[in-house]
């Protein structure tokens, strides 16, 4: 079992940048593959970005392609969420989530194959 806890979130303008982080503990993070999704408000929960367990795959929702960049680092237990050019519509509370017992390449965007999740960080962007 792993516990995730999210935190980077805040307020920032359009066009800026922020940096979510996501720290892992309770199990050998490298085990897991990793996933970040968001709720906007008054909507539905949504993918984002995820990545391997090992090999650096990815995989970016269209809306953030070229903005937003996932990243691990198995020796820190962290997966990050840089976020730069940021909108109005990325407001919204993101999750991390993870994902055990998959093979080392398995990446997926769907909230309900994934089996933990942190508490989710606020992120607001003002036009």
């Amino acid at each position: 079992q792993v516990q995730l806890v999210e935190t980077g979130g805040g307020l920032v303008q359009a066009g800026g940048s922020l940096r979510l982080s996501c720290a892992a503990s309770g199990s050998t993070f490298s085990s897991y593959a990793m996933g970040w999704f968001r709720q906007p408000p008054g909507k539905e929960r949504e993918f984002v970005a995820a990545i391997s367990r090992t090999f650096n795959y990815t995989s970016y929702v269209d809306s953030v392609k070229g903005r937003f960049t996932i990243s691990r680092d198995n020796a820190k237990n962290t997966v990050s969420l840089q976020m730069n050019s940021l909108k109005p519509e990325d407001t919204a509370v993101y999750y991390c989530a993870a994902r055990g017992g998959v093979w080392y390449g398995w990446i997926n965007a769907e909230s309900n194959e994934y089996d933990y999740w942190g508490q989710g960080i606020q992120v607001t962007v003002s036009s």
